[in-house]
């Protein structure tokens, strides 16, 4: 299947590996992977600030650089979740209306793409270690995505996937969020990692790089024994031994 790769900005900036770990499963997955070098982002940090007269000019490019008839692959559950739910608000009854409904109908996050569309599970990764699943926000609630990235996970040689305490719960990140206030965005990433650590957690993996990130710099901040890692870059490790 041909497919067109939107890398998330927030990828394309600070984690550049798990934009090209996520080319190599699609490739093992049978995918011919294209990637417009001209694509930046696909508005919502604009959105989400109250800017929507700024995202709209984002998302406008977006829909530019995207095919209207080809499925487009992201590594990002928050990402599709902007396209495929507040495009709406942004493009309906507008001149791209079509156009922005093609988009919305042809974008996946990578794990419902694998599991649901190419009925792919099994890549020959291998992690030994115990880890619990972190369900982002958009990918739970915008996204309806919670089996997949298990399944996937579960497939994985060595790892040991475990129960997670209010897993459902906010990591705190949220966007701005975690800029206006701080104070409640540092507590709620304590209580995700104290969670993770209370049943002997040595990874924290999850579908949305912003909210490692945020997982991550708490972890760091207090020197904790536990690592956050985004699904792509786990579904790519072990190859050589297959």
């Amino acid at each position: 299947m041909k497919i067109e790769l939107f890398v998330p900005c927030f990828i394309d900036q600070l984690f550049p590996d798990t934009a090209f770990n996520t080319v190599k499963v699609l490739e093992k997955a049978g995918c011919k992977v294209s990637f417009n070098p001209n694509q930046t982002c696909c508005g919502q940090p604009a959105f989400n600030a109250g800017f929507w007269d700024e995202a709209k000019a984002v998302g406008s490019k977006f829909l530019n650089d995207f095919s209207d008839d080809s499925v487009i692959v992201t590594p990002s559950a928050s990402c599709t979740g902007m396209v495929k739910n507040y495009y709406n608000d942004l493009f309906t009854n507008t001149a791209v209306h079509n156009k922005c409904r093609a988009v919305q109908g042809n974008i996946y996050e990578l794990s419902d793409f694998l599991v649901n569309i190419l009925q792919f599970d099994y890549f020959g990764a291998e992690l030994d270690g115990k880890a619990v699943y972190h369900d982002s926000c958009a990918a739970l609630r915008e996204c309806k995505i919670k089996d997949e990235p298990r399944q996937l996970l579960s497939k994985v040689l060595g790892l040991e996937l475990l129960n997670l305490k209010d897993n459902e719960t906010c990591c705190g990140f949220g966007g701005t969020f975690a800029v206006k206030f701080d104070g409640i965005s540092t507590a709620m990433a304590q209580q995700k990692v104290d969670n993770a650590l209370a049943v002997g957690a040595e990874y924290i993996i999850s579908t949305d790089v912003s909210c490692l990130l945020h997982l991550q710099s708490y972890i760091d901040k207090n020197s904790l024994p536990i690592k956050t890692m985004h699904l792509s870059d786990v579904l790519t490790l072990g190859w050589g031994n297959v």
